[in-house]
């Protein structure tokens, strides 16, 4: 028995865990809805003002490695407050930024939310009694998806009727109760790795990631095929396989290489990027869809705040789906419930691509891929778990859920260049063709398919047993 040894407590941590996953999603829609409005809001060009997505994107992609390592070494509670504070103070920033600049600083710090689902996961398998870690992982893992859902009509209602802002203050007092309640409710894990931070394996892990994310991110605006793009991919090459080397041979690696070189670690990860890019057509595109004119032949003609209305079901499919992936693991294995998930956020993306006539049509559509992309996320985390020690399982988690960043930032690239390739001009505007987005939704369905493939192939972990973690020895209370 974990140290929540009070029966309403399980349901409290978890609850609690959850919610920060909320931050999350409001970090990663907050400034969404106000893109194209920011050039003249803060007398800026729309490169810089793009900087406000990258900057988030990247630093999220430095922290949550680095995070999770660290909750690992000297204990995820306290590493989960450190990024709570972070959001906080980021938040709070950006509410008073006088101008872009220091907005952008304000997102650099909001990036370190992406490590606390990781962080929070982890607690979960170190806390909870084994028949609660299942469905507390399911419904952390699905947050992300409950959040964007949720978080866009708010936005889009906050854009529309008052300042920006006041959705960098809501974010503030968002973070800042998120913070106490982590720590009034949820105790220290008991898990300890040891050993002494790798500062060199999280400078090179820093600087690889920083050109791969800028490359992917920027494509479209420097050119696939410009100088810039090709060299920071070469440059992200060349800095893996020095990164590579070095933690190979250091003692006490920032990423343990040869854990996550197992076949179950690598492949499991692997189709991590491809779920996330099946996933976030549907968040990305579909609010475009809905959006568009009517006279488009596709297009609904709704408001921004129309359109987050239209798409609540996703989050409602989410938090339904997220314990009936928890119990389809624990009786048929993580692994079953990953490769369901998949195939149904396959057969969603197919209906989106036939461009539904009708909003009950969208909505159904869109919520058959919720309702996939929760079954899948919520296995994840329990097949990497089931696959690394219990000492490494925040690094672990941390680098599956920038695996699956990757697919997400790549399915941003992918879309705006079909949707800049394949256009139509309606009413003396240039908007996306109605064959840009069946692409881009068949493109995902095709990556979630190849999810599937190589979930059904990928071996089981050598330590046997369910998907469900042992029970770990309760802590001292506090």
């Amino acid at each position: 028995m974990g140290v929540v040894a009070p029966s309403a407590r399980p349901t409290l941590v978890i609850g609690v865990l959850a919610s920060c996953g909320l931050a999350v999603s409001l970090m990663q829609t907050l400034v969404v809805p106000l893109l194209p409005q920011f050039p003249r809001l803060l007398s800026a060009s729309p490169g810089t003002v793009a900087w406000l997505v990258t900057a988030t994107l990247v630093a999220g992609a430095v922290c949550a490695p680095v995070l999770g390592r660290l909750g690992d070494m000297y204990g995820k509670r306290r590493i989960l407050l450190v990024a709570l504070a972070m959001v906080t103070i980021g938040s709070a920033l950006g509410a008073v930024a006088p101008g872009v600049g220091l907005l952008i600083a304000a997102r650099v710090l909001q990036g370190a939310s992406l490590g606390v689902i990781a962080l929070g996961i982890s607690i979960m398998r170190d806390l909870l009694p084994p028949d609660r870690v299942g469905s507390g992982i399911a419904l952390m893992s699905s947050s992300l998806g409950i959040g964007g859902a949720i978080c866009l009509p708010i936005t889009g209602l906050v854009a529309q009727h008052a300042s920006w802002r006041w959705l960098f203050a809501g974010a503030a007092v968002l973070g800042a109760l998120q913070f106490l309640l982590v720590r009034k409710v949820v105790r220290e894990s008991p898990q300890r790795s040891g050993g002494r931070f790798d500062l060199p394996g999280a400078v090179g892990l820093a600087l690889a990631l920083v050109c791969v994310l800028l490359a992917i991110s920027k494509g479209t605006e420097w050119g696939w095929g410009s100088a810039r793009v090709i060299g920071l991919l070469a440059a992200a090459l060349v800095l893996f396989a020095l990164w590579s080397r070095f933690e190979l041979r250091a003692r006490s690696p920032l990423v343990d290489l040869r854990v996550s070189a197992r076949p179950e670690v690598l492949w499991t990860n692997i189709a991590s990027i491809l779920i996330g890019f099946g996933m976030f057509a549907g968040f990305l595109v579909t609010t475009q869809v809905l959006q568009a004119p009517v006279a488009t032949g596709y297009g609904f003609g709704l408001s921004l705040l129309a359109a987050g209305v239209v798409l609540l079901p996703i989050g409602g499919a989410m938090t339904i789906f997220s314990p009936v992936s928890a119990r389809v693991s624990r009786r048929r294995g993580a692994r079953t419930t990953l490769v369901l998930g998949t195939v149904v956020l396959a057969v969603g993306n197919v209906a989106m691509a036939t461009l539904p006539a009708s909003i009950p049509l969208v909505m159904a559509a869109s919520t058959v891929t919720a309702i996939g992309a929760a079954l899948a996320y919520s296995a994840l985390p329990l097949l990497i778990m089931d696959a690394v020690p219990t000492s490494e399982t925040a690094a672990a988690n941390s680098l599956n859920t920038l695996m699956r960043m990757l697919g997400t930032s790549s399915c941003s690239a992918v879309v705006a260049a079909v949707t800049t390739g394949l256009t139509t001009v309606v009413g003396g505007r240039l908007l996306p063709s109605g064959d840009a987005y069946t692409v881009v939704f068949l493109a995902a369905a095709a990556a979630a398919l190849g999810g599937a493939a190589i979930a059904a192939f990928t071996p089981r972990a050598k330590a046997a047993g369910p998907s469900t973690p042992a029970p770990v020895p309760a802590p001292a209370r506090a």
